[in-house]
């Protein structure tokens, strides 16, 4: 009887909280799948049925192109270096330096500030201005004799979206390196030494110990870290606006929904991105949920 009872108490506090996500969670997305499969364009609903016309629209449509480039070019940067950034840091840091915990506050602590602010600070130190309005790394560039490296950052043609990784990368690059920290001292130490005792040198026993027993850390991170790249949006607004040429999914989804009000494209490039995270998020749930039932 007291187990009857103990199930329904359970079933009871959790129900609210599974209500909640049924109905915020999975009941907008089911609407909005209705509505990018509608012609509503414009403040007033209109469910009619349009089929896959919007998302067929979208693939044909110029800016969406430029979008789904800028997204691989900041997604393969910021993932890319983060990565190698992090375990470095994370290398270095295993080494027993003094100071660890200084620095391991200083790398982490960029992770705890929110995108806008940091595209605000950003957009400070990449100024474009040149000439008499230098400022930033321009002007620091000018200070110290490295006038070659003085550039027009986000504003340079086709590749101004690679330079808005930049500070994405500062800001996760120490959350990697917690990752692999916490990685590396998990693996024991006598694993190092019988491959000392085998004649391994350091890099041997990074290369064929080491790294090999970081790979599900280094899914993990690539997971966390490619869904923040393809939803990216609060970072671009804040260091460089609405601009075309570094258009995002995201923004353009926010553009074409709130300011030209086309409701059934923006509901279209919502579905895409779900769609989109979700190839990353779902591979990794059954690789780990594999893993624990083999264990």
């Amino acid at each position: 009887m007291r187990t009857t009872k103990d199930k329904i108490l359970s079933i009871a506090l959790v129900s609210p909280s599974i209500l909640a996500v049924l109905i915020f969670v999975y009941g907008f997305i089911a609407w909005s799948i209705r509505v990018s499969l509608s012609r509503w364009k414009g403040l007033l609903p209109n469910y009619a049925w349009a089929g896959l016309k919007n998302y067929i629209e979208l693939f044909h449509d110029p800016r969406f192109q430029v979008d789904v480039r800028n997204t691989a070019i900041f997604t393969v940067l910021f993932v890319g270096i983060s990565l190698i950034l992090g375990l470095f840091l994370a290398i270095m840091l295993d080494q027993g330096l003094k100071g660890e915990a200084f620095f391991r506050t200083v790398y982490l602590f960029p992770m705890a500030i929110s995108y806008i602010v940091t595209g605000v600070v950003w957009r400070w130190l990449m100024n474009p201005a040149q000439g008499s309005r230098l400022s930033g790394f321009n002007l620091l560039f000018d200070k110290v004799g490295l006038d070659f490296l003085i550039n027009k950052w986000h504003t340079t043609p086709q590749w101004g979206i690679a330079f808005i990784a930049i500070p994405a990368i500062w800001q996760m690059s120490g959350y990697v390196m917690a990752l692999y920290l916490g990685g590396l001292r998990a693996i024991p130490e006598s694993l190092r030494e019988a491959a000392r005792v085998d004649g391994a040198t350091e890099v041997d026993i990074y290369r064929h110990v080491v790294l090999p027993l970081m790979r599900p850390i280094t899914l993990s991170a690539m997971i966390i870290l490619g869904h923040i790249s393809l939803k990216v949006f609060d970072l671009i607004i804040a260091v460089a606006g609405k601009q075309v040429a570094l258009d995002v999914p995201a923004v353009y989804m926010w553009q074409t929904t709130f300011d030209g009000y086309f409701f059934n494209r923006g509901a279209a490039i919502g579905i895409l991105l779900l769609l989109s995270v979700a190839v990353l998020v779902i591979p990794y749930l059954w690789y780990s949920l594999r893993g624990e039932a083999e264990l």
